[in-house]
């Protein structure tokens, strides 16, 4: 299989007062040209970080420090030079930022924006034909009037609106490789349908690979073809969607599965929540990150951190009780307390 991107025992650590702090801890993972890859977890997770440092977003050493490789079709990214870098980021990888309200300068109108985007990457084009081209892409993402909407300012736009003007300025130069940070943060859940529907069917118009991040496993569910499951900095899971789904091996991605809303709960039913909170992490437990809030956890679990365990070709688990988990969820038992899963 032809790999794209291919990330491999990436770590990520900021500097602070007291010494640097890891928010990414040895990650691996690869995409296939036209993939969609979903990375969940709770907020401070990593999975932001991770697609800053794809993008070579994050702050300059000393205050940041980042070790591994992050190969884009065999280029290592974190050693490219800064025109090479220049060159990519926009072009050949775009990002869609979590914020739509603010990832727009207020002070441009929006068409000035497009056609800025396009001439950075294709000096010799004329403005003409960059706003054809801007105009364009803008009735492609469903923005109504694009004429008009051209001349206008961000704050002309709703939230919405904003979204798909970015979901545009990112495709402008028909990226191969698409990373969306949350796209449907702050958006009504109507709108959010609509942004994701419409990513969906760019990628199968353009044939790019996107990179999914989310906190909602539901949000992935109908978009991602493989899912990236992390916690505290680490991978806690990763498998194809299908299995994923079908077969949760860690307790982490079963507690994030009961904590999707489901409109066949009992009425009065109160909604799961994982207990307790992520650690911090300049505090983070010499064993596996989600021992202290596992209902699975045993001795070695606060002590040692799990090895991989592979499950098939495509699913990979690092759990010390992956075993017990697997046959809990065969058995229908996966929700249940410990002393429930014993009778």
């Amino acid at each position: 299989m032809t790999t794209l991107l291919s990330i491999r025992g990436l770590r990520v650590a900021f500097k602070t007062d007291d010494g640097y702090v890891t928010a990414v801890d040895g990650l691996d993972y690869e995409l296939a040209p036209g993939e969609t890859l979903g990375i969940v977890g709770e907020s401070g997770s990593g999975k932001s970080v991770t697609n800053l440092a794809v993008m070579r977003l994050l702050p300059p050493p000393p205050a940041s420090r980042t070790e591994g490789q992050i190969l884009f079709r065999g280029l290592d990214l974190l050693r490219a030079s800064p025109k090479t870098l220049r060159g990519i980021r926009g072009r050949r990888i775009a990002m869609i930022f979590q914020d739509p309200m603010t990832s727009l300068n207020p002070f441009l109108r929006v068409g000035t924006q497009l056609v800025e985007m396009l001439r950075v990457h294709n000096p010799k084009m004329s403005k003409g034909e960059a706003k054809r081209r801007s105009l364009a892409m803008l009735e492609r993402v469903g923005i109504p009037a694009p004429d008009r909407r051209f001349r206008q300012y961000p704050h002309e736009f709703s939230g919405g609106m904003r979204q798909r003007v970015m979901i545009a300025m990112m495709l402008l130069n028909d990226p191969e490789l698409l990373i969306a940070d949350e796209p449907t943060t702050a958006l009504d859940v109507t709108i959010q349908a609509q942004i994701l529907e419409l990513l969906k069917d760019l990628q199968s118009e353009l044939q790019m690979a996107i990179t999914l991040i989310t906190h909602d496993l539901g949000v992935v569910a109908g978009m991602a073809n493989h899912i990236l499951v992390m916690y505290s900095g680490k991978v806690m899971e990763e498998s194809s969607a299908s299995e994923l789904f079908e077969t949760p091996s860690h307790p982490y991605t079963i507690g994030l599965m009961r904590s999707i809303p489901r409109p066949d709960l009992p009425e009065g039913k109160r909604l799961f929540s994982i207990p307790g909170r992520p650690p911090d992490l300049d505090k983070r437990p010499p064993g596996c990150p989600f021992a202290p809030r596992c209902d699975w956890a045993r001795d070695i679990c606060h002590h040692e951190h799990p090895a991989e365990t592979r499950i098939s070709e495509t699913h990979r688990v690092f759990c010390w009780a992956v075993d017990d988990v697997r046959a809990a969820v065969a058995a229908g038992k996966a929700g249940l307390t410990a002393e429930e899963r014993a009778q």
